[in-house]
């Protein structure tokens, strides 16, 4: 009885020692999660608001998916026929604008129906779009990757180019944890990218930093600024962010701007305000580019507004009355809103 007793105890000591040497090897074999991103922090630049929104608030920002987000900005297999990246319309030297062309050129020979607005400072923008129609950066590229004139392409396309690509594969491993690659990610690493984009270090900047002095045009530009203009392009973002009616005539697309967002005719003709910043570098102006020049800007303020307009903003029923010399000052102080240390920075470049 007592043999049986002791090698019952022996057996269950063998027993419990396999177990735990088993326990071990799992252990020793178990996956090490080695994610270990680079997290960075959008930074504010001194003076200016807090963001009306937290854009990375599901979305934190790191070095890898910034640097994902900027592959894909500037890859054209984001496009059908691969020539039309993000980066064709919004050009980095032209302050991610496009460059002296009213409307962008898109796929199979299309146009695009407005001027390319800029893709920078977006962090500070509630709603994306001329009007508005956007709320959140992270879908503000489904649209042009889907649309007919403008990237042609579907978003199922987009990622099995992707996936067949062992960069990417890579890249969203060290951006996201692992190599899936799906919309989801795909757009948060665009976004990370785009709102990384600040432009703060122009003249006028320096100026309010104390690094730099107005020319005494310039400064009396930037009087005449804040005169005449500040109501609607508001310090230091330059621009408010609203939507008016600044007395354009209806283009021959019959665009009414926001109206087409709300469907609400007190919205009709109204578009966003957009930000001077790099104005010298986004010419041509307007939400359909259809003026030239920032002296001409200038005119259609002075002479060219439409009063009649129901929706006409207010500010500007009575136009904006500056004489030939203001005219002139004004010109220069905006040329001081130009960064290029921004539009040559090689962080953003491709």
């Amino acid at each position: 009885m007592k043999k049986q007793v002791t090698i019952g105890f022996i057996l269950l000591g063998l027993s419990a020692s396999l177990l735990l040497m088993d326990a071990c090897k799992k252990k020793d074999t178990a996956p090490v999660n080695t994610f270990n991103p680079t997290y960075i922090s959008l930074k504010i630049p001194a003076g200016w608001p807090t963001p009306p929104l937290d854009i990375y608030a599901n979305n934190r920002l790191t070095e890898e998916g910034f640097q994902l987000g900027k592959k894909l900005f500037y890859d054209g297999r984001l496009s059908k026929d691969g020539n039309f990246p993000c980066a064709s319309c919004h050009q980095q030297f032209a302050a991610f604008a496009t460059y002296d062309h009213d409307f962008s050129h898109g796929f199979n020979n299309a146009f695009t129906f407005r001027n390319a607005p800029v893709t920078f400072n977006m962090a500070w923008m509630p709603l994306l779009h001329w009007d508005g129609g956007v709320n959140h950066i992270e879908v503000q590229p489904l649209g042009p990757i889907t649309a007919p004139n403008e990237m042609a392409e579907t978003m199922d396309s987009v990622l099995y180019k992707l996936k067949a690509a062992n960069e990417y594969k890579t890249m969203f491993k060290s951006a996201f944890g692992d190599e899936e690659i799906n919309s989801q990610r795909m757009l948060k690493a665009l976004a990370q990218f785009m709102g990384s984009i600040i432009s703060a270090n122009s003249k006028y900047d320096k100026v309010k930093r104390g690094e730099d002095n107005f020319t005494p045009v310039e400064l009396s530009g930037y009087n005449i600024f804040k005169a005449k203009c500040d109501a609607c392009h508001k310090e230091p973002l330059f621009t408010d962010n609203s939507f008016r009616n600044n007395g354009l005539a209806l283009n021959s697309l019959s665009d009414r701007g926001r109206m087409r967002i709300t469907g609400n005719r007190n919205d009709s003709l109204k578009f966003k305000v957009p930000t001077l910043r790099n104005i010298s570098l986004t010419f041509p102006y307007m939400h359909d580019g259809r003026i030239y020049s920032l002296g001409q800007v200038i005119d259609h303020y002075r002479t060219g507004i439409i009063t009649s307009q129901p929706t006409l903003d207010p500010l500007l029923v009575n136009r904006i009355a500056l004489t030939n010399a203001e005219k002139n000052d004004l010109v220069y102080f905006l040329y001081t809103l130009t960064d290029t240390e921004f539009t040559s920075n090689p962080r953003f470049a491709q």
